[in-house]
């Protein structure tokens, strides 16, 4: 009870959902995107929309980077006041996908939904995180 009136209060009741679907150009382009950057990281912000308690992700949103084949920073305080980010993309150039702890400290501070694309970066090396770094489904739409 007490969440849902600090929601409508602090107004992010927007930021509620229960499903994301991500289109299929944003997949393909994140496919393109590590593909090209290897053997160095690349990574990105999410752009996208809640509408009936689905989080659509509609986009990508590029920050400033430096890029390693180990890691990758993204200058987030660079990122337009009124544009909300999602969450984030980013490659690892090696077979997992799976979140070091630096991955887990951004994963908290930046969004609600995440990805990591391992190689050979395929869709089926894509694999979805909330903030906490657990998995998440997710749909290609």
């Amino acid at each position: 009870m007490l969440d849902k009136l600090f929601s409508k209060i602090v107004k992010n009741d927007k930021m509620d959902f229960n499903e994301v679907h991500v289109k299929e150009e944003v997949i393909d382009y994140i496919c393109e995107l590590a593909i090209n950057a290897d053997p160095n990281e690349f990574m990105s912000n999410f752009e996208g929309k809640v509408k009936n308690k689905i989080l659509t992700i509609t986009g990508l949103v590029f920050l400033p980077t430096i890029s390693s084949g180990e890691a990758v920073v993204m200058q987030t305080n660079m990122m337009p006041v009124t544009m909300t980010s999602w969450g984030t993309v980013h490659s690892h150039p090696g077979p997992s996908a799976l979140p070091s702890d630096a991955d887990l400290f951004t994963f908290s501070k930046n969004g609600l939904f995440h990805m990591i694309i391992s190689r050979p970066y395929r869709v089926e090396d894509i694999i979805a995180y909330n903030r906490y770094g657990e998995f998440m489904d997710y749909q290609i739409i």
